[in-house]
């Protein structure tokens, strides 16, 4: 009978120690994939901004050409 409730204590000592360890190893994971998602998040706004900006080049380099044509015609 001791042997029972030695081992029934020992088992849920064990089961509050995992479910301490594994809610800390939760907010953790959470905390890093908060961040990842903020970074990720920000490369993504970069990348739209570059995006932007070769288009706006393709516009202004193609100003230029037809300045150039109308530049020679003359």
């Amino acid at each position: 009978m001791e042997s029972i409730v030695v081992a029934c204590i020992t088992g849920v000592v064990t089961l509050v120690g995992v479910l301490l360890s594994n809610s800390k190893s939760r907010a953790v994971m959470e905390c890093k994939i908060d961040e990842l998602s903020a970074r990720v998040e920000k490369h993504n706004s970069m990348i739209e901004r570059q995006y932007r900006l070769e288009q706006d080049v393709a516009v202004l380099k193609n100003d230029v050409v037809t300045l150039y044509k109308r530049e020679e015609r003359q």
